[in-house]
């Protein structure tokens, strides 16, 4: 039977979205959880950039190291065979490739102005994907930019190329958010059985249906006897009104009406790291959970009614789909208000020492404790912000390659 398989976006489009980011460090940490949750696979970053190549590295050697498995770790690029070369270049270790263009003809016109045709769209994307083989990638998707609103007979064509050319699947972009769950329904459906490959799905909420959208794409794909991938954010963050959201999407696939247990999932997905995912996407970009954002925010299991409090207490299962255990929910909410010792890019090693004591961590002897400080100095710089427990035991545990993530090697 096909499945549905997750590749999480944060650290692609997550970090594009305007006005926010994530430092080297806080990327490194998504991977780390979105491993530890069970998702198939994590877009990384864009090995054509200079100031992810440290980051990318390190992040590979921590898969070498077998730190960052089973999760796959990939790249994202334009299709064009000099991006792939400088991508290999850069990475060399790099093992799985997304190439982008766009197919629309409203792209085509209005971004290439007109002076590429579809054949030559065609041909670049072919090109690029020869490269990628060429260069050792061990998998390949190709994304077709603003697909919905792409001719679906081209489209039919340009992803029949990208598989006679050994792409592994299509990533069906709806760029601006434009499908609905009939349209992408019966575009992937028909996709998925005239190409005979995988299809990817990614979604943006301009209309507020990355999530549903998703959902009936996959279905589509796995209706022609496909395996679908979904492409989801950390708390749906992404360009403009965002994509897909990871907990909501997951909590969709495995709880809906009529899709819970006829489709399933690749990769077993623990749904207890939800919560602490959530909550350190949010720390991590500034961004506050929205209050009645599914599974993770502050109202998803509160109750004002008479009658839906009463119906809750009497069983859980009255007013709440799922659990709050069931997202790793439940422990209180502890702020501290007495004397606080932070560890910061002016901190001392007392202070540090003090800090890490709190979470069992000891030193074997002070150089190496003025060694981790300098670090999670350096890491603080990078992200603005206290290191929160996480951080500091990684670190604390992998202090070369956290050097390997802090390091900019500016151009001459």
């Amino acid at each position: 039977m096909a499945k549905i398989y997750i590749i999480d976006v944060t650290n692609r489009d997550g970090v594009q979205t305007a006005n926010l980011g994530l430092s080297k460090l806080e990327k490194t940490m998504i991977n780390l959880y979105l491993n530890e949750m069970g998702v198939f696979q994590s877009e990384f970053g864009f090995p054509t950039t200079r100031h992810e190549t440290y980051y990318l590295q390190a992040n590979l050697e921590l898969a070498e190291m077998g730190v960052l498995k089973p999760i796959r770790l990939g790249g994202w690029v334009r299709a064009t065979v000099e991006d792939v070369e400088t991508a290999f270049k850069l990475v060399p270790k790099l093992q799985h490739l997304n190439l982008s263009i766009s197919t629309s003809d409203q792209m085509i016109q209005g971004k290439f102005l007109g002076r590429k045709t579809r054949d030559d769209i065609v041909k670049m994307m072919t090109d690029a994907v020869d490269a990628a083989r060429q260069c050792g990638a061990k998998s390949i998707g190709v994304n077709a930019e603003d697909a919905s609103r792409t001719d679906l007979d081209f489209l039919i064509k340009f992803a029949t190329q990208a598989k006679l050319h050994g792409a592994d699947r299509l990533r069906y972009c709806d760029t601006l958010g434009y499908d609905n769950p009939f349209t992408i329904y019966e575009t992937t459906r028909t996709l998925a059985k005239e190409v005979g490959m995988p299809i990817e799905l990614h979604c943006h909420g301009d209309l507020g249906m990355a999530v549903a959208n998703s959902l009936a794409g996959a279905k589509g794909v796995l209706d022609a006897g496909q395996d679908a991938y979904i492409n989801t954010t950390v708390n749906g963050i992404g360009e403009r009104a965002g994509n897909a959201d990871l907990v909501a999407t997951v909590l969709a696939v495995t709880k809906s009406k009529g899709f819970a247990g006829q489709y399933k999932l690749g990769n077993h997905i623990k749904l207890n790291m939800a919560w602490k995912m959530a909550k350190f996407a949010s720390y991590a970009f500034k961004v506050p959970i929205p209050i009645n954002q599914p599974g993770v925010g502050a109202n998803a299991f509160a109750h004002a009614s008479g009658i839906h409090a009463d119906g809750v207490l009497k069983d859980p299962q009255n007013y709440e789909l799922y659990s709050y255990t069931e997202l790793g929910r439940g422990e209180p909410e502890l702020v501290e208000t007495g004397s606080q010792i932070c560890t910061g890019e002016y901190g001392g090693i007392s202070g540090f020492k003090h800090v890490m004591g709190k979470m069992a961590v000891e030193f074997k002897d002070a150089q190496e404790a003025e060694t981790i400080l300098e670090l999670v100095r350096y890491a603080n710089v990078a992200c603005q912000k206290p290191l929160v427990e996480d951080e500091l035991l990684f670190i604390a545990k992998y202090p070369q390659i956290a050097k390997k993530i802090l390091t900019l090697t500016p151009l001459a």
